[in-house]
């Protein structure tokens, strides 16, 4: 199936919140790739019927900049998109206990939970600093018989650790039903159990041990009262794709349901966490 890839360049200030924008905005995929010494290019992968001048100006507006990128945009192949792709996802281990990488790449030989996850059509591969946020909280928490909810799961990278981990139950919702799809898929392709679904998937009276999301500043605001909602008492939310300049309204937004701080930065993002 052919799709159309688009290409453009930016500081590296506004790099990562853009490609977090292109997602939001509709892009099924984004990686990124430092330039040297100047600034890095982005390749977000496109529907072939898709807009690219909207997707640009949707993901600018989300972006707060203060004008849309120039790009280019060009046709490809499933395969060449994949091929192009392969070389930017490095393994990653996490903590002691936790490994994550693409299938042809061999894990190391300390014990250690292997999370296999190949870049494709859903964000999540463990190389985004947001994502290595959320899998240390995870590889430090789950023990082991936890019940777990993935909210804004995409590749569903995070229950799959989750549920390697030891977690008894989990939970992956996304409102893409490619990224369903892909989480599935992934969790087939790891030998882990869990309900991949739409939001409106989740048991109404479903309350987790852990609550994780990655998304967003304004969409973890927007969801301030339904995730605050399916934490147990006692239980622990921790949130991500949170620019350290938002942290603080983002916490906000929380404290009439339970008090959350900044665990961790990298890279200028960081990790809210708190317990309910």
């Amino acid at each position: 199936m052919p799709w159309l890839a688009l290409r453009l360049e930016l500081e590296a200030a506004a790099a990562d919140s853009f490609a977090d924008a292109l997602l939001e905005a509709g892009a099924h995929s984004v990686s990124t790739d430092a330039l040297d010494n100047g600034p890095w290019r982005l390749s977000a992968l496109l529907a072939l019927d898709a807009d690219p001048a909207s997707i640009v100006a949707t993901a600018s507006a989300i972006a707060e900049l203060r004008a849309s990128p120039s790009y280019r945009v060009e046709q490809v192949a499933d395969e060449d998109w994949v091929r192009r792709s392969q070389a930017q996802f490095a393994p990653v281990s996490i903590g002691e206990r936790l490994w994550v990488g693409p299938t042809w790449e061999s894990p190391p030989e300390a014990r250690r939970a292997i999370v296999r996850i190949d870049p494709g059509l859903a964000f999540g591969t463990g190389s985004h600093p947001t994502t290595r946020l959320m899998l240390r909280f995870i590889e430090q928490r789950v023990r082991g018989g936890e019940r777990v909810l993935d909210y804004g799961c995409g590749s569903g990278i995070l229950a799959i650790a989750a549920s390697k981990l030891g977690a008894a139950q989990v939970d992956a919702v996304d409102s893409d039903p490619e990224a369903i799809r892909s989480a599935a898929e992934n969790a087939r392709a790891n030998g882990v159990a869990m309900l991949a679904a739409l939001p409106e998937g989740l048991p109404p009276a479903a309350r987790y041990d852990l609550v994780v999301s990655n998304i967003l500043a304004q969409p973890l605001i927007v969801l301030a009262p339904l995730l605050a909602s399916r934490v147990s008492r006692g239980g622990r939310v921790a949130l991500a794709g949170i620019l350290e300049s938002q942290a603080e309204e983002v916490r906000r937004a929380y404290a009439p349901f339970m008090p959350l701080g900044v665990s961790r930065v990298e890279e200028g993002w960081a990790l809210l966490e708190g317990t309910h």
